[in-house]
């Protein structure tokens, strides 16, 4: 598999040399400035590309091009943001960008309750606390019919849980929640958060499946003529929450999404992480089952807890990712895409959501992708790869 690693430009502390030096070959990236649903200029893809390739990397993988809000909720203002997103497509593919990421999660990206969870050997991760989530849900925003999303016993450990909080780990939880996390776009007070929920009070899950589908047949074309590939994200976490529907969370899920628009350019960027979360998910026969159309790759683990609607980031070789096995079945289909002759058989690969450790701990970094904690991973998951390789051989 190609390394790479994500880069969230020049304003991440991380630089393009000390990526390098960690062994990736291949960035991540996109153009975090234009807002959500604008046209991205040729001009400025070229600029990011030139940055990349000066540093002797290459531009791997566009993650992401956002999906603007309208399209997710099907009004009239879709039209011209989808007119946006075919016109964006057409310069990445001119600019020789050939894999585009993105998710279509209402109002939030990857959501989490706690960015700097202590582990026993010092270092930090990325945490989700179902009664945090319901403490916030229930008393800090207030959602109009939340106590019909929990049961007796979540509503009352939510209380307790409230109880032990003062004025500013409460607007932590609520910083954590909703003001945005590393590669979001988009940024909410409480207020707006509320005001941006009344958008989707009419929207459930076989809706919003429908508007993702008029979205692939809208741009599917558009990518095919492009050469670009599109890979959904799968929701993080796999599952609906604060009111908000979630339709890429297990392997029906995709299927439903590859049976509207059954092109290769419909792909999936296959997240161990997010799909990992639920005890439902068998990532293995999923990577086998959908091989053909992953055209991306996050490799993490999480460790689901005595709650099971509570996780953690675990190490990339441990949690409840059978990552050996999922990279074993990614490596059959990189040799069955050369076989078939595809020059680009190789398929880009990122460890994600590293731990904070060591000097990660001192220096300044985006919650989730620290220097030190991603080289670990990266590390880890190169030696598995090889040892795989060699084996299978």
């Amino acid at each position: 598999m190609e390394a790479t690693w994500r880069w969230f430009g020049p304003a991440d502390p991380i630089t393009l040399a000390e990526i390098r030096q960690a062994g990736a070959t291949g960035i991540v990236t996109a153009l975090h400035d234009i807002p959500n649903g604008v046209v991205w200029p040729t001009e400025a893809i070229l600029e990011r590309k030139r940055q990349i390739e000066a540093a002797g990397l290459r531009w791997s993988v566009v993650e992401s091009v956002p999906v603007a809000e309208s399209i997710k909720q099907g009004v009239p203002e879709a039209e011209r943001h989808l007119e946006n997103y075919r016109q964006t497509l057409a310069n990445l593919g001119a600019c020789g960008l050939t894999v585009v990421c993105y998710n279509f999660m209402p109002i939030l990206d990857w959501t989490r309750t706690d960015l700097a969870w202590p582990l026993p050997g010092g270092g930090t991760a990325l945490r989700f606390d179902q009664t945090a989530l319901a403490a916030f849900d229930l008393h800090l925003l207030e959602r109009d019919g939340a106590e019909a999303d929990y049961s007796d016993a979540e509503r009352e450990a939510a209380a307790r849980y409230l109880e032990t909080l003062d004025a500013g780990a409460r607007q932590r939880l609520i910083d954590t929640l909703i003001a945005g996390l590393p590669g979001t776009e988009e940024h909410y007070t409480l207020a707006d958060f509320r005001q941006a929920l009344t958008a989707y009070r009419d929207i459930d899950a076989e809706r919003l499946h429908a508007n993702l589908a008029g979205f692939l047949r809208a741009v599917v074309p558009a990518a095919e003529a492009a050469g670009v590939r599109l890979a959904i994200h799968p929701d993080d976490p796999p599952r609906a929450l604060l009111g908000l529907p979630r339709v890429v969370s297990t392997a029906a899920d995709v299927q439903r999404i590859f049976d509207a628009v059954p092109s290769p350019a419909n792909g999936l960027t296959f997240c161990t992480g997010s799909f990992g979360v639920r005890a439902d998910n068998d990532l293995v026969a999923m990577a086998e089952r959908f091989a053909s159309r992953v055209h991306f790759v996050h490799l993490r683990a999480t460790r689901r807890e005595a709650d099971p609607m509570s996780f953690h980031e675990a190490e990339h070789l441990d949690g409840d990712v059978d990552m050996v096995g999922v990279i074993a079945a990614l490596i059959h289909e990189e040799r069955r895409r050369r076989a078939d002759g595809r020059e680009a058989h190789r398929l880009p690969m990122r460890p994600d959501h590293g731990h904070h450790l060591l000097d990660d701990l001192k220096r300044e970094s985006r919650p989730g992708y620290p220097l030190i904690g991603r080289l670990k991973g990266l590390a880890e998951l190169r030696g598995v790869e090889h040892a795989v390789a060699r084996l299978l051989a």
